[in-house]
């Protein structure tokens, strides 16, 4: 949990420390509580302000993971970056431990794709390359910085005090931003038609992906 910590952008620490600070003034014992899941492992806080109403923040991080990544005949070497803080608002309906929760986030998540190494063919747009050392192709898809989050949950209920065990599955919601960059023989004029090509091909993919999945599990305590 540490190393966790760390990867946490000191923004997102800072905002954290502000929520808690300032729901802590309610009537109800609050509940701090750590998390994994995706976008990967961090801390929150949870208040009631009701007995129907929890309100929460949490900072989460995946930090950054580095694989191959195959799409339309290009291998590509893929970097991952995955970091979340956010609000939300949980309903309990029947005043049990099921909620609906909804909530604002802000989010880096970036996933940037290159294709380089001297004698490597590639197909971009319909038209095969051999690459030479000075060639590559960088594909970049980043979701909106902000995006709204819905989705269900159990647990961080108001009146309960000790161990408590949380789970979480919802959804953000925006579309993702697909962009190329083209390197040596890749960044001439000629070569333009296929990288716009190669986008379109990605975006009939992974860019019409509009919601983002995200479900975490959590262990906390409330005093």
């Amino acid at each position: 949990m540490h190393r966790t910590l760390h990867s946490v952008p000191r923004t997102a620490r800072l905002t954290l420390a502000a929520c808690a600070v300032l729901l802590a003034g309610t009537a109800q014992a609050g509940e701090f509580y750590g998390q994994v899941g995706f976008p990967g492992a961090g801390i929150g806080y949870a208040q009631p302000v009701s007995d129907s109403v929890t309100l929460r923040a949490d900072a989460i991080s995946m930090g950054t993971r580095e694989s191959d990544y195959d799409e339309e005949g290009i291998t590509y070497k893929g970097k991952l970056k995955a970091n979340r803080v956010a609000v939300f608002a949980d309903w309990f309906p029947f005043g049990g431990v099921f909620r609906f929760t909804g909530g604002l986030a802000s989010n880096k998540f970036d996933l940037t794709l290159d294709a380089s190494g001297s004698g490597q063919q590639i197909d971009v747009g319909g038209t095969r390359y051999t690459l030479n050392a000075g060639d590559g192709l960088t594909m970049s898809i980043k979701y909106p910085r902000t995006m709204p989050y819905f989705g269900v949950g159990w647990g961080h209920q108001p009146n309960v005090s000790g161990l408590r065990i949380s789970f979480d599955v919802g959804a953000l919601i925006g579309k993702p931003k697909v962009s190329a960059t083209g390197r040596g023989q890749l960044a001439n004029p000629s070569a333009q038609a296929d990288i716009d090509r190669e986008v379109a091909e990605i975006n009939d993919g992974i860019g019409k992906v509009s919601v983002l999945p995200q479900f975490s599990f959590s262990l906390g305590y409330s005093f």
